[in-house]
């Protein structure tokens, strides 16, 4: 995208909420980047630490997740493998516009976060939206998380009981509530209280160690299966034209990289638009491939029959699905700390301009306020992991937030980006650039409208 010669108003005075709403808390600032002050940075000195190649690792790091669980169960939903491919790869061509957008407007407005770039090339309005979606899309992720956990001790306990599945009454330790309870109290919300979390910032390692192992287990599973895994049905074609939307979501959850990749951008030696694009490419082309071998393989091995969860269609003493389990546990545990910081850090932004208080002002009463969310935070969400045991619920309606990341708010940063130039004239490559963003706000919102409101139609008719 070429450069306008006009620049993008970034004076934090004209959003006219508070006089002190530039005093931004460090929002989704990703953990596995280090990145230069804004007021160090000197255009073209290449103050950044990462090189193109780290910078692709770090993309699919934040591309590749527990998301990858439910592509199998996508796949059954879109009609096949065909279907499903087809779906990724169209969707693909947009998830990397996307970033590529996100890096231009990032540039242009001189910001260094997602929701920033946001604020400063949209206005109030879509920055509130922004800020509010990323929220709740952080805590429904927790949510699914929980359940994710729940969903793997279930089948280690009963490996380590030695109990067969199908039995009626088992262990009051062995609950699924008292097992997810325990594990969330003890492990991940002493984990959620600190203020920083740049402690965690080396599990990145394990959650894409633990990712790759799950669909190499996956894939080798489908190419040597077990004599007990026999497929119920193998769809070849979707139930019905709309069917292939119900994929949708998992797809638009797994590579969601976008509110990460702002950061990351900022961060390498030469952030420049050209070689971002690149990057994005081979990170999305890596990702692609990973989330494909998960849900062709796991759909061809159980057909229709695959759960929401496809390690939970797998028997409890399979001891490499197992050690998958287990390599998924970890990787949540480590997830969801930094998911929670990150809609945590929004709140009190958020809180922070409508308040019009200053950061330095408003430290004494950080610590409480932090404990006050923490906790709120974290009960509210195991409450609903408690209650809501399918995966598949929490994915369709995060799925449809993912959507409005991938498309809605990078279509608008560049139909707004391309308004604010100053040109005597508009060629044909502007009017391209901003029918594209058109598109690709339309087709979010149509996404994100479709995803949700089958949602609560499948819960309501359930």
């Amino acid at each position: 995208m070429a450069q306008g010669t006009g620049s993008i108003n970034s004076d934090y005075k004209d959003w006219e909420w508070s006089d002190n709403a530039g005093e931004r808390a460090r929002l989704l600032q990703s953990p596995s980047v280090e990145t230069v002050p804004k007021s160090a940075e000197s255009q073209g000195n290449g103050l950044g630490a990462t090189s193109a190649l780290g910078a692709v690792f770090i993309v699919v790091n934040a591309a590749l997740g527990a998301g990858l669980l439910n592509f199998p169960a996508a796949f059954s939903m879109a009609g096949g493998v065909a279907a499903g491919v087809t779906l990724q790869m169209c969707m693909l061509i947009f998830i990397i516009g996307g970033l590529v957008i996100l890096a231009y407007c990032s540039q242009a407005s001189n910001e260094r976060t997602y929701q920033e770039v946001v604020w400063a090339v949209c206005g109030k309005v879509p920055g509130v939206l922004c800020e509010v979606a990323i929220a709740v899309y952080t805590f429904g992720t927790c949510i699914a998380f929980l359940i994710i956990i729940g969903d793997q001790e279930d089948k280690i306990i009963a490996a380590l009981v030695k109990e067969p599945e199908e039995a009626g009454s088992s262990p009051w330790y062995t609950d699924r509530k008292f097992t997810i309870s325990i594990t969330a109290f003890l492990l991940i919300l002493p984990l959620s209280i600190p203020k920083e979390i740049g402690f965690q910032k080396y599990a990145s390692s394990l959650s894409v160690i633990g990712t790759w192992y799950v669909t190499a287990v996956i894939i080798i599973k489908y190419i040597w299966p077990d004599k007990e895994l026999v497929p119920v049905e193998i769809p070849t074609s979707p139930s019905t034209w709309t069917a292939v939307f119900n994929a949708m979501p998992t797809i638009c959850f797994g590579f969601q990289c976008h509110m990460s990749s702002v950061p990351v951008f900022n961060s390498m030696k030469q952030p420049e638009v050209k070689t971002w694009g690149a990057v994005v490419t081979v990170a999305m082309v890596i990702a692609l491939f990973v989330y494909t071998g998960t849900g062709v393989c796991g759909f061809l091995t159980f057909g229709a029959g695959v759960d929401q969860d496809v390690l939970m269609s797998y028997p409890s003493n399979d001891i490499p699905v197992a050690l998958a389990r287990a390599f998924i546990i970890l990787c949540v545990l480590t997830s969801y700390p930094i998911l929670h910081f990150c809609g945590r850090a929004v709140l009190e932004g958020l809180w922070l301009r409508y308040t019009g208080v200053t950061v330095e002002e408003d430290v004494v009463r950080e610590r409480r306020r932090r404990l006050l969310q923490t906790i709120s935070w974290f009960l509210l969400t195991l409450l609903l992991a408690l209650f809501i045991p399918d995966i598949g619920k929490v994915i369709s309606v995060i799925g449809g937030l993912a959507a409005c990341f991938i498309f809605v708010f990078p279509g608008l940063c560049l139909i707004q980006a391309k308004l604010s130039e100053i040109q005597e004239t508009r060629a044909i490559s502007w009017w391209a650039q901003v029918s594209y963003g058109v598109f690709m706000v339309t087709l979010g919102a149509f996404i994100f409208g479709q995803t949700t409101a089958n949602a609560i139609f499948l819960d309501l008719t359930a």
